[in-house]
């Protein structure tokens, strides 16, 4: 008999994607496989042009496969309404991105809370908890901050208080420090693997970057539509 925790915080299997353009069938990821564990910290690399953004998508039900599985805490994506697909990303992704995403016409505490609040939690319980999380990326004095009135590095630790706030299953993050300078890329990295322990979420990230893949716990690499462990 499985255990909760003997299931896996994200499984793909054998996953490909296609994509017509007119005649052609560009087949991008052609039978991924991926296991990641509760806690676990994940790199993958791989030239550009590779797919690595494509597999994110589907890793985090943003997009479906052409063939194959996703399953986020047991469950399998493609199996669920766009509904439900929507509310297990609620409950279980946090996405941070290169670029932060913020929106542009709310503070840096509104944006955090934001997540909290499309799930229908009270104003009160949202916000406390969107404090408590900007405090733990170092921004306890930006709370009122919109996005303009922050630096770079201000708005990505905003963006990855964001991811966190939900408590979530699982982070994927797309070059989450690929548009700062090395200074604040990594100040935002010890912080995502800080969190990382502290949360006990597991953690994917896409990244050029060999230093920062050689800090995570397992590396592998896309190469010809599959991942190949390094």
């Amino acid at each position: 008999m499985t255990s909760e925790l003997d299931v896996p915080t994200l499984h793909a299997d054998s996953v490909t994607k296609s994509f017509q353009q007119g005649p052609v069938r560009l087949d991008v990821l052609t039978g991924v496989s991926l296991t990641v564990k509760t806690a676990e910290r994940i790199a993958i690399v791989g030239a550009s042009g590779s797919g690595k953004t494509t597999l994110l998508q589907l890793l985090g039900g943003l997009d479906l496969p052409s063939s194959g599985r996703v399953k986020i805490n047991g469950q399998v994506m493609s199996d669920l309404s766009d509904s439900a697909r929507g509310e297990l990303r609620n409950r279980a992704v946090g996405f941070v991105y290169q670029f932060h995403h913020l929106l542009p016409e709310f503070s840096a505490l509104e944006n955090v809370a934001m997540p909290l609040l499309v799930r229908r939690m009270g104003s009160g319980e949202a916000f406390a908890a969107a404090e408590d999380m900007l405090s733990k990326v170092g921004l306890s004095s930006r709370l009122s901050h919109r996005p303009a009135q922050l630096s770079g590095g201000e708005r990505q630790r905003a963006a990855v208080a964001r991811a966190l706030v939900t408590r979530p299953a699982l982070v994927l993050a797309d070059e989450p420090t690929g548009n700062l300078d090395g200074g604040n890329a990594g100040h935002v990295f010890e912080l995502m693997l800080e969190l990382n322990s502290q949360l006990g979420t597991s953690l994917v990230i896409v990244t050029h970057d060999e230093r920062l893949a050689a800090r995570m716990g397992r590396t592998v690499v896309l190469q010809e539509g599959r991942l190949v462990e390094r």
